[in-house]
Formats: structure tokens, C-alpha cells, sequence
């Protein structure tokens, strides 16, 4: 059975920064299904997308795997011969309950792609050399002086008929664009049962820990790795998919 996310439901003296433990494990899915428009969709074609450059006989990552949504995806969609998907995640709670998961829907779905789920860093983690990188929502909690050596290190990795999926949260340099785009964000949060105090919790939760640039950062950093093209498949108010090309 699924748990109500009421992590901040209840006034808190003083807000702690938002870390991926057991009770975020516990609620994520409502968590995640409440806080993030149009998720579904971008899950579910992450693995179409995937499924177009997957190469035969290759490693598909997805890093920052969280319950393994994702994973699924590729799982089901991916149909090129003797490939292997590493899922990915620095959480241990989040890795144990991904492979919970995974394990459970093998008694769903016929011919799923072979996939293991290990616990690593992907700051310091070593790289296979891969076809399709799946980034779902990750590299927002990487610190910033951090990501384009991860970038650099995908590209490197990445077979040259392959493709990075980078999915983000971003923001507008434009200040009317921002300001519209975060108070429709705020009423879907409302119109899924956050009250104003759990939003504000959450807030003050996360800011120190997802830092999100704009889509042209996004993009100058995923050409500044090495990507050559970089194109914008999906924006749902202001979360955003990209497919980046080398």
C-alpha cells in the first residue's frame, strides 16, 4: 500500500535539509506524483526514447535511479540484443526498495532487460563505457561546481550513436516567466493537497540542497562536455527533459 507524503505536514521547530532516508522512501511516489507535473509522461518515454538509441550489446545507466521508475521504463522499452541497464543511487534506502521493486514487476513483464542496482556516488563513481545515460531528476542535487565534470565524464563514456536523457527542475532568467511558471507550480502543489505549510516546509527543506540553473546553463554546460546537439523534448511548467546528442 502506498503512503501519504505527510512529511511536512506538521509545524516543524526547525526545518531540516532535505535528505533521501527511510521516511522519503516510504511517501516518495505520492511525494513525487504531487510535486512534480507531468512526470508520468516523461517517465514513460524516457524508456521510448531510450529504446531508439540503445545500442546492441551495450550498458544503459540510470543514474540516480530513486525507486526505479525509470529503470522500468528502459526495462520494458528497450528491445536491442544482450544489453544490461546499471541502475544507480547513493541512497541506501532508495536501493534497497529500487531492487525491491524491480524484483517484483519480473513477475509482470516477459524479457525484461537484465538489470543490477548497486549503491554508489556518481561524483566518484568508476564508468562503463555506455549507449543511452539516464539522469532523471539528479544532477539538481549534484553541487553545481560539480556538474560538468559529470557531464564530461558521460560524454567520455557515451557510445557516439548513443544518448544522454537529462531531466530538471529549472528556473527563468526572465522574471515575469519565473514568476508565472512558480506560482502555477505552487497551485499544483495546492490542487494535490499540499497545504501552504507543508510547501513552505519543503521549501525551506530543499533550498540548500537542489541548486537549478536555467535551460540555457543547461545547455551551454551539455556543450561545453562535448555534446553536440542539445534539444528540448518536454517542459511541463518548469521541469524540463532534454536529449543531448555527442
Amino acid at each position: 500500500m502506498k503512503e501519504t507524503d505527510n512529511i511536512f505536514a506538521t509545524a516543524l521547530e526547525k526545518v531540516p535539509d532535505f535528505v533521501f532516508n527511510e521516511d522519503v522512501v516510504n511517501v516518495f511516489p505520492d511525494m513525487i506524483k504531487r510535486s512534480v507535473p507531468g512526470y508520468p509522461t516523461i517517465v514513460e518515454n524516457i524508456g521510448v526514447i531510450a529504446a531508439q538509441y540503445a545500442q546492441p550489446y551495450s550498458l544503459l545507466y540510470d543514474l540516480g535511479c530513486s525507486l526505479g521508475a525509470v529503470t522500468q521504463a528502459l526495462r520494458r522499452h528497450v528491445k536491442q540484443p544482450d544489453c544490461r541497464i546499471l541502475a544507480i543511487d547513493n541512497s541506501a534506502p532508495m536501493v534497497q526498495r529500487c531492487q525491491e521493486y524491480l524484483t517484483a514487476q519480473q513477475a509482470m513483464y516477459q524479457e525484461l532487460v537484465p538489470t543490477q542496482v548497486i549503491q554508489d556516488d556518481i561524483v566518484t563513481m568508476d564508468w562503463q563505457a555506455a549507449s543511452v545515460i539516464t539522469m532523471n531528476f539528479t544532477l539538481q542535487f549534484i553541487k553545481p561546481e560539480q556538474r560538468l565534470e559529470i557531464l564530461k565524464n558521460i560524454y567520455n563514456i557515451l557510445d557516439k550513436k548513443g544518448a544522454l536523457l537529462l531531466s530538471e527542475k529549472v528556473r527563468f532568467d526572465d522574471s515575469h516567466a519565473q514568476h508565472i511558471l512558480n506560482d502555477l507550480h505552487l497551485a499544483f502543489k495546492r490542487a494535490n493537497g499540499y497545504s501552504e505549510l507543508e510547501i513552505a516546509q519543503k521549501r525551506t527543506a530543499i533550498e540548500n540542497v537542489m541548486k537549478i540553473d536555467t535551460l540555457a546553463i543547461h545547455q551551454q554546460r551539455l556543450h561545453d562536455a562535448g555534446f553536440s546537439k542539445v534539444t528540448v523534448w518536454f517542459q511541463c511548467l518548469n521541469f524540463i527533459s532534454l536529449i543531448a546528442l555527442p
